[in-house]
């Protein structure tokens, strides 16, 4: 099997056993093990699993490979994406989790990351481990017997994580949660017991074929059962989590969608007021209003590109003490610099808890501008149709366009939309904001007339 199919920009990705197998992740861990051992001497290496069917024998053929080259393997079993972030961080070993995060029930991938729960990326080690791996061959003979061992990690997390929010002292709250038979429905039980909290579960079976509904909230029908019961039972809030829970997504007492824009400038508000710090990371296709807010509130925003390792690495460069990301991923300088959507929960929780407002009173003061949501499009010729679209802006009086992640352009009159194509479809994704609805429907169809054409 061919791994350039399968190893991605930022992780491990593909169907199994089409794709990929127990072979090629035993290849895959001696790779993994030589890179961290050879790069800082690293003697043992932390792997977590989801829920899927087969996480199980992946992570312990993974687990083979890494013994092999003289490395100890540490197994926490179990866990969410951002349990095995705390692994790596707390232990101080590199990790590796074995999930797909929200693809179907056929996939299954591999997260990396080096000790202190530090990203591995294309560009910081994933092309070597792709070479290395399918040669498959070392010349260094491992100078140790190497161990397994299990360590459950679960309870360590949530202390970790409620050291760094309280909730309890908060107004009683009733909050329903989705976990889309993910792995927030292992987690959530344990990070929110104990609390002013009447948690209403949907979903908390851990099932890896995702019988209700695909664990993907981006999508706005995977959100519609969350809504319903919100408003069913007059719940303060709504939490929705993927399939690996380093994702979440809210709704407000009404059913409505929260903006993870307005969700990030909540919790950077909250990051800065700790006076430990003024930079906060966003992404390109975050709301103006982010950077807006940010600064209202002393801060110092920098924008990115899209994606994990561009956010991780911004961070450490200029030691933000948060960053938030449109998809809904947010990053803690308090949390090893990892996405966690638990943390970020418990911030919502604890701003709703800590007022008396509803939540959509609350968030519609970190809404100010009406957005598109992202549109996709699929296209034979991307960079041709990105640039018929510059082309029919670049120029213009006011205009002003950058390529720091795709093609961005903002107009005179406060509006803007990016432009970026997809890593791994024939797809071209548009981002649209403006000042109120009317603008923005005008501006998005006339960029689709041009992307379509």
């Amino acid at each position: 099997m061919g791994l350039s199919s399968i190893i991605k920009a930022y992780d491990v990705r593909g169907v199994v056993p089409d794709e990929w197998d127990e072979d090629v992740a035993r290849r895959i861990g001696a790779a993994f093990a030589e890179l961290v051992a050879g790069e800082s001497g690293a003697t043992a290496v932390v792997t977590a699993h989801d829920m899927r069917e087969s996480s199980v024998p992946l992570s312990r053929a993974f687990a083979e490979g890494v013994l092999g080259r003289g490395v100890d393997v540490v197994e926490a079993g179990l866990g969410s994406t951002d349990l095995l972030y705390f692994a790596s961080g707390s232990l101080d070993v590199p990790g590796a989790m074995f999930t797909a995060s929200h693809n179907p029930a056929r996939y299954n991938g591999i997260k990396l990351c080096r000790a202190g729960a530090t990203p591995v990326g294309q560009d910081s080690g994933l092309a070597t481990l792709r070479e290395w791996a399918e040669r498959d061959g070392y010349d260094r003979v491992p100078e140790r017997t190497a161990t397994i061992s299990q360590r459950d990690l679960l309870g360590d997390y949530a202390a970790h994580l409620r050291s760094l929010v309280d909730l309890s002292a908060i107004r009683p709250l009733r909050v329903v949660v989705d976990a889309g038979n993910g792995m927030g429905g292992h987690t959530v039980p344990v990070v929110l017991a104990d609390l002013p909290l009447e948690v209403l579960p949907l979903y908390f079976e851990l099932d890896g074929s995702f019988p209700n509904h695909e664990a993907n909230p981006l999508e706005p029908a995977n959100l519609v059962d969350l809504q319903a019961e919100v408003r069913r039972t007059g719940a303060d809030l709504g939490l929705a989590f993927d399939g690996d829970a380093d994702r979440v997504f809210v709704v407000d007492e009404r059913g409505e969608p929260v903006s993870p824009s307005a969700i990030t400038a909540l919790v950077a508000v909250r990051e800065l007021a700790k006076g430990r710090g003024t930079t906060v990371i966003h992404n390109l296709i975050t709301s103006r209003a982010v950077p807006e807010i940010v600064r209202e509130h002393g801060g110092e925003p920098v924008r990115t590109r899209v994606g994990h390792s561009f956010i991780k690495a911004e961070m450490a460069r200029t030691d933000a003490v948060f960053g938030g990301e449109h998809s809904a991923h947010y990053y803690f300088r308090d949390f090893w610099r990892a996405d966690t959507g638990m943390l970020a929960a418990m911030h919502v929780l604890a701003a709703l808890g800590e007022q008396s407002r509803p939540l959509s009173e609350l968030t519609a003061g970190y809404t100010r501008y009406a957005a598109s949501g992202e549109v996709n499009s699929t296209v034979d010729d991307a960079a041709g149709r990105t640039k018929a679209v510059r082309e029919a802006f670049d120029g213009q009086d006011g205009v002003t366009v950058d390529e720091l992640d795709g093609l961005t352009v903002d107009l005179p009159d406060g509006s803007w939309f990016n432009l970026r194509a997809s890593n791994t479809e024939p797809l071209l994704r548009l981002n649209v904001e403006a000042p109120d609805e009317a603008r923005m429907t005008e501006l998005r169809d006339r960029v689709l007339e041009l992307v379509r054409a």
